[in-house]
Formats: structure tokens, sequence, C-alpha cells
């Protein structure tokens, strides 16, 4: 076992391993670096769930025009299959104590893994962008409600932002970037805090709802009545919250490598997902519904809520709360997995540190500013590298359980020797990278169809097809080869 500064956690030492293929941060966990408790879990799916987007997704599902109960009963549904999802694709990380990268080595190579980690990565790198120019508007609004005379540097454009937008989008950008790089222990206790924030901040504005409107005015049914088969609408209710976390999906190995054990990692599941989605989301209810009577409308956005409150100090407390949930959900989902993304690239020279700023820099590069004003431009991205998120999740799921059945070389993991059980051809999987074309090409597909109106829109089932078809073609295309087994005596586990 080997430690390292930085707050990089100790990792096993891997004989014979290629300096190509690991680095510190790349490496097994070793047992003392496994220090994620079943709270601290549960602290970073509150962390993914409590931001702003997180609230105005709850708070959607109850305007797709279903009663409450059967809005309740869909979100059940759709949390308790991600909770079951999120279990199998963190097995293989917990069990050998490795990110998302090195896991994807057992299905598509040790070479090809970088392929599908650059995926994951670009999507990553653009969602960080957008969420901290999200979070930078926070801010410019925090300044110009205690420093009015601020509001002159809004009136120029520098490449799509005024003089305040880049200060706070850069505020937000350095503060960010100096909590990731004080290592992943910074960020699990900085996450331990995030979520629970959210949760003082979102029950002390229920009670001030409540105290305002009263129970009498709350109702479930926000939206019309929808049309057609309610069980269809709650069927497509469900989908919704298995595709919202679809990013994560792929790569909570990131995480869950750091867990003490399966218990550990399953009851911070159990009560980040199914228990604490259900709560935030019964919360958000009452807060929306409350608006209704207090305001005269339904406001979603929690920080215009407070901001109608009409107190400075509560419009401070309420924006520096969102400011940091945002930052929470952005490490989680969006920029941990990039840094291990990149590093895996090249190991030797890439660390989770420097990838990490990579990640930071590529996000400015990407103007997000300009990004999100075009519908267009979105589209286009969630239709190409959002579609095939789906895909992947459903080969590594097959090939993991179904073709390895859960048996991997911890050696093979690490070795571009052509007798690795890893290596494939030349580092490639390539009946993973066929079953990728094949069906990335049909969830893409579908995704642009929907989306300009060609065909009538498959909505958040795409992912379910894409994750369905991976798998199914790609043990389709396994049972026709024999895959090499892991040489004796090797070991299985860390």
């Amino acid at each position: 076992m080997t430690t390292h500064s930085h707050g990089t956690p100790p990792v096993l030492d891997v004989p014979g391993a290629d300096p190509r293929l690991i680095n510190a941060d790349l490496a097994p966990t070793a047992p003392g670096g496994r220090t994620w408790g079943a709270f601290d879990i549960f602290s970073m799916w509150m962390s993914d769930v409590h931001s702003v987007g997180g609230y105005t997704f709850a708070a959607s599902l109850f305007f797709l025009g279903l009663t409450g109960w059967q809005v309740l009963v869909a979100m059940v549904v759709g949390i308790v299959a991600v909770y079951l999802l999120m279990n199998l694709i963190g097995r293989p990380s917990l069990k050998y104590g490795i990110p998302y990268p090195v896991v994807a080595r057992m299905a598509f190579g040790v070479m090809g893994a970088n392929l599908a980690a650059v995926i994951r990565g670009v999507v990553g790198i653009v969602w960080y962008g957008v969420q901290t120019y999200f979070a930078s508007k926070a801010v410019q609004v925090l300044v110009l409600s205690f420093a009015p005379s601020a509001e002159a540097l809004t009136h120029n454009s520098i490449l799509g932002l005024s003089t305040l937008g880049w200060l706070s989008f850069l505020f937000m950008w350095l503060f960010q970037l100096l909590i990731f790089l004080n290592g992943m222990e910074t960020i699990r206790r900085f996450i331990d805090f995030c979520g629970p924030a959210v949760y003082v901040v979102m029950v002390a504005l229920a009670i001030w709802i409540l105290s305002q409107s009263g129970l009498s005015s709350l109702s479930l049914q926000l939206g019309k009545p929808a049309a057609g088969s309610s069980l269809g609408h709650m069927a497509n209710a469900a989908m919704l919250i298995v595709a919202y976390f679809a990013a994560l999906l792929l790569n909570f190995g990131d995480f869950a490598r750091f867990a003490r054990d399966e218990r550990a990692m399953t009851l911070g599941n159990f009560l980040g997902l199914p228990l604490n989605f259900l709560v935030f989301a019964i919360i958000t209810v009452i807060v929306t519904a409350g608006t209704l009577n207090v305001f005269g409308e339904a406001i979603m956005d929690p920080v215009h809520i407070v901001e109608r409150i009409g107190n400075p100090w509560v419009v401070a407390l309420g924006s520096i709360t969102f400011i940091v949930a945002t930052m929470g959900i952005n490490i989680v989902a969006n920029f941990v997995s990039p840094a291990y993304d990149i590093a895996n690239l090249r190991p030797e020279r890439i660390s989770f540190r420097l990838g990490g700023l990579i990640t930071s820099i590529l996000s400015v590069l990407v103007c997000p500013w300009l990004f999100v004003a075009s519908p267009q431009a979105i589209t286009i991205f969630v239709s190409i590298f959002g579609a095939v998120l789906g895909p992947m999740f459903g080969i590594m799921i097959c090939d993991y359980y179904l073709v390895k059945k859960q048996n991997v070389a911890i050696e093979d993991l690490y070795t571009l020797s052509p007798q690795g059980a890893l290596y494939y051809q030349s580092g490639w999987n390539n009946r993973a990278l066929v079953t990728l074309a094949i069906s990335g090409v049909v969830s893409i597909g579908l995704a642009l169809s929907g989306a300009y109106g060609l065909i009538a829109s498959v909505g958040d089932w795409g992912w379910l097809i894409g994750a369905l078809l991976g798998g199914l073609v790609y043990y389709a295309l396994s049972g026709r080869a024999p895959q090499a087994a892991p040489l004796a005596g090797r070991t299985l586990a860390p």
C-alpha cells in the first residue's frame, strides 16, 4: 500500500502495472482510503438533488397533469429504479476500489476505455460550465442587492458577458477549483455540508409559506388534467426521473470506490435516493403550491421566491444557500468525473488534480453563456452525447454481470500485455465498439427525430431503449466469441 499527499487516499500497488494505465488516482483504493460511510454517500446525493435545477425538476413533475398520488407513485417507481441501477453500477468500483474509466476497461478494453471516458467527460465539462454560469448569475443578483452601483458594470459585453458577469463567473470558477484541488477528502467534507444546509433553508421556506398560505390552499395537482392514459403519463414521469440521473448512472463508481463496505453504499444510496428524493419533492410542492396563494402565481425557482419575500438578508441567505447547492451538484455530477476521465488519457502525466484543472479551463472555453442562449445547440448536444449514455450503461452492466460474471483480475485492468484478458484487439474490444455504434446511432436518431418533430417523440424513454439495446446487442456479440479468462493465480479483489 502507498499513500499520497494533496488529499489523495492511499492506494494499492499493482505489480507489473503499465505506467500508461495507472497513477495514484486511478490505482485501486486501499482499505485505509475507504472512508466514506453511509452519511457521506447520503450527503453526496443530497448535493446532487438539492440544487436549483433539482428543485425545479421535482416541482415540474407536479405540473404534468397527474393527480398528487399518481405523481408520487411514479416518483417511487422511478427513484427506486435509479436506486437499484446505482447499486449495480457501483459494485465493481466498490469491489476493486477503482473509478469509472478503469471500470470501463472491463468492457471496452484497456485502451478503448478512453473513448467511454471522453464521451462522459465531454458531457461533464459542458454541464460544469453551464452550472457555474447559472451559479454566477445568483452571485450577480447578490452583488446588485447590496451594491446597486455595480449595475453600471452590466452595460457592456465582453464575449457575451458583462464586466460584472465575468467577475461573478470567475469568482464561482475559482471558488470551486480551490475546493477541488484540495482533494477528495475536502470534497467529501464539502458535500457533507451542502445537502443538509439546503434542507435547513428549504424547511424554513416551507414553514414560512405555510404560515402565509395555510394548509387549505395547498394542492398537489398543479397542472391541467392530462389527456390520455394516466398510466402512460405515470410511466413517462418515472422515466423522466431515471433520465435525470443518467450521467451519474455511469460514473457513480467514482464515489462508490471510497465506500467502507457494501452496506455503507446501499444504505447511503437508499437514504439519498428514494427517501431523500421523495422528501425533497414533497417540500418543493408545498412551497410551489403555496406560492400560488402568497404571490398569485406558481414560482418554481426558489431564488425568485426568496427575492419576492423582500427582506435583503433573506435574499442573501437564500442566494448563498443555493449558490452552495449548485456548487455541490457541480462538483458531484460534473467535475469529479471529467477529472478522472482526462487523467485516464495519460495517467503517467495527468493526475486527478491536473485533470480537474484542465476540466475547469475547458469549461470556460465552451462559453456556457452562449451555449445556453441557443436552444438548438443544447438540443444537438444532448441528442448526440446524452443519447449514448444509456447504451454505454447497458454495455458495462451486461459485460460485468452476464459476460464476466463479476470476475475480473486487477492486474488485467492495468496491463498492456497481449496476454491480459482485457487487452482484446490491441487494447480495444471491438464487440463493445460495434455495440456502441449500433445502439448509439439508434439512440441519437430517436433523440434528434423527436426533438425536431420528425417522428413521435420517445421522450425520456430513449435512455432505457439505448441501455436495453446496448446490453442485448453486446450480449449477442459476446456469445459468438469466447472471452479471455483471468490468468490463474491472479488477485480477484483488493
